[in-house]
């Protein structure tokens, strides 16, 4: 009897030249803790502090590389690049950068900037982008991009996104045609560029945050007065509080104090602001304007849990964004109920891991029995978690909430685990069913597989 394997092979990146990226040692992958991976449906965007490489790990020819791109950082700060994420709208597809003076940028496969903003002075430490359904009863589904950085989170609207991406798109075609394309002037280059709307929230009350997520939205606060304000859940881990969950508002003036502020500030602020333009109206500055930053909205805390020396390191989410696995600096993975904000299951003996959500076809006899031709439903999957263990050199796959363990995996020595980055507009209720689904790149052959979605 022949030996089942769990993974087949897919596509591989050993056909393009990284050498740019420290390609070539062993183990290069996952020792350099300034790589950066972010995986889409056939490419990939690998990054290192200063570069970015789109590489088409499904090229049956093995031409491999698409697009560099060389983000325009600031020498005089020392800036690079910290974050890394793709922005996938149907036929649209960008790269998202943070940077680690908390620029957003936003560039096409072609190596062009498409936007730049300032989120906050602060270091960007990841960049989510998700969508759930805003609640039981409707199929709309809520899309964002979260934009994490220590102490600090910030929100951006999906449709502000894939607005401010269409019009470009729509600009840069028109200009096809044209033999001087429109340019942005490098000088003016932060003023040149729409300013997305979004909601900033700060979230350090018990210390920086090392990861954090937005979870969904909740409801408001007992005795709040019903409002058109939205509420969401986020959870954030760090080295002071391993877990602490907050009740993030819209409203930046829900409070009593907050209320008075409102009313007295504007007015202060505009007899202020009169004067100065009264003194100062003779005066011309020919430098570039900084942008402002933008206030915090209200966030409060719901709960903490605090373990030292316990340190929280990674958060996953899991597609609904009910669940959330957590790894610590003590080797536990633990596993949060993000709506009732306690943890339900504990991991031992697990150092440097990293886990994903994905989905197993379990009632795969069930359902082949009927037809031979049946389609698989989202009802045949069930929700599992993937835990990479590189010490082990083994991946095991985990039944949700409580189930056994499913799988175990070999793996080899300087292997990550990725997923592809949720596309906007997808549906959850689509036909076929596309299931969750879980990548291992070696980064020693170059070799990308996938893990086999059924047990048999």
């Amino acid at each position: 009897m022949s030996k089942r394997t769990h993974t087949m092979d897919v596509g591989s990146i050993a056909y393009t030249d990284l050498s740019q990226l420290g390609a070539g040692k062993e183990g290069w992958l996952v020792n350099d803790p300034n790589l950066l991976c972010a995986l889409d449906t056939h490419s990939i965007a690998l990054a290192n502090r200063f570069l970015i490489l789109i590489i088409n790990w499904a090229d049956p020819d093995g031409v491999g590389l698409v697009g560099k791109i060389r983000p325009d950082l600031s020498p005089i700060d020392s800036e690079y690049i910290t974050a890394v994420e793709w922005l996938v709208f149907e036929e649209i597809r960008a790269v998202a950068v943070g940077t680690s003076k908390g620029y957003f940028l936003v560039y096409d496969l072609k190596g062009d900037l498409v936007h730049r903003q300032l989120v906050h002075s602060a270091r960007i430490l990841k960049l989510r982008v998700w969508g759930t359904k805003r609640d039981l009863t409707q199929d709309a589904v809520e899309e964002e991009i979260c934009v994490v950085m220590p102490g600090v989170i910030a929100r951006f609207d999906g449709s502000d996104i894939q607005r401010m991406l269409q019009k470009w798109f729509d600009e840069t075609n028109s200009q096809f045609w044209e033999r001087k394309p429109k340019q942005r002037d490098s000088v003016d280059l932060g003023n040149s560029f729409e300013r997305l709307p979004y909601q900033l929230w700060s979230v350090n009350k018990y210390g920086p945050c090392a990861d954090a997520a937005i979870t969904g939205i909740m409801p408001p606060p007992l005795m709040e007065v019903q409002s058109s304000h939205r509420y969401f859940c986020a959870v954030t881990i760090g080295e002071d509080a391993v877990i602490s969950a907050f009740r993030l508002s819209e409203d930046r003036s829900r409070s009593f104090v907050g209320a008075i502020l409102s009313k007295v500030v504007p007015a202060t602020f505009s007899t202020i602001s009169s004067l100065s333009k009264m003194i100062w109206r003779r005066e011309q500055s020919p430098t570039r304007s900084e942008p402002k930053p933008q206030s915090f909205a209200s966030a409060s805390p719901l709960t903490c849990l605090k373990d030292y020396p316990r340190k929280g390191e990674r958060l996953t989410l899991s597609p609904s964004g009910t669940l959330a696995a957590i790894t610590d600096s003590l080797g536990r993975i633990l596993l949060l109920d993000t709506q009732a904000l306690v943890v339900v299951r504990l991991w031992k003996g697990y150092r440097d891991a990293s886990c994903v959500f994905m989905e197993m076809l379990v009632n795969k006899d069930n359902a082949t029995s009927s037809s031979a031709y049946y389609e698989p439903v989202k009802s045949d999957y069930c929700l599992c978690l993937a835990i990479h263990a590189p010490r082990k050199g083994i991946i095991e796959v985990w039944k949700m909430r409580t189930g056994p363990r499913l799988l175990t995996i070999q793996c080899a020595k300087g292997s990550k685990i990725l997923q592809p980055t949720y596309r906007f507009g997808s549906s959850m209720t689509s036909s076929p069913y596309v299931p969750l689904e879980v990548f291992l790149l070696n980064g020693d052959s170059g070799q990308l597989s996938v893990l086999n979605r059924s047990l048999h």
